[in-house]
């Protein structure tokens, strides 16, 4: 039996790719808005598709809101997400920045 477990106080530690996305703070001002599904993931960025199409965005320029199940969202600062997918379960992560 495969229970999905994300949750807010524990997303950095889970799949990304499939959860919807919104960039709500950039270094780049153009990306600040930018919304759609995670479909792909890599060490420094990760691809949004979105109405027009795909973008990649690099996670340590910008922060994300994740829409997780159950309708909730949890905004994330990009900065914890770098590194590989695989390696972020072995990361510490404070509970105060997520």
């Amino acid at each position: 039996m495969c229970v999905n477990m994300q949750k807010a106080s524990n997303i950095i530690k889970h799949e990304l790719i499939g959860l919807k996305a919104e960039i709500t703070k950039s270094t780049n001002k153009n990306q600040i808005g930018i919304t759609g599904e995670i479909v792909d993931e890599t060490k420094n960025l990760l691809t949004i598709k979105t109405q027009d199409g795909l973008r990649q965005i690099a996670k340590e320029q910008a922060t994300f809101k994740l829409g997780l199940p159950k309708n909730e969202t949890v905004e994330v600062d990009g900065k914890l997400l770098v590194g590989r997918p695989e390696s972020r379960i072995k990361k510490h992560i404070p509970k105060t920045r997520v």
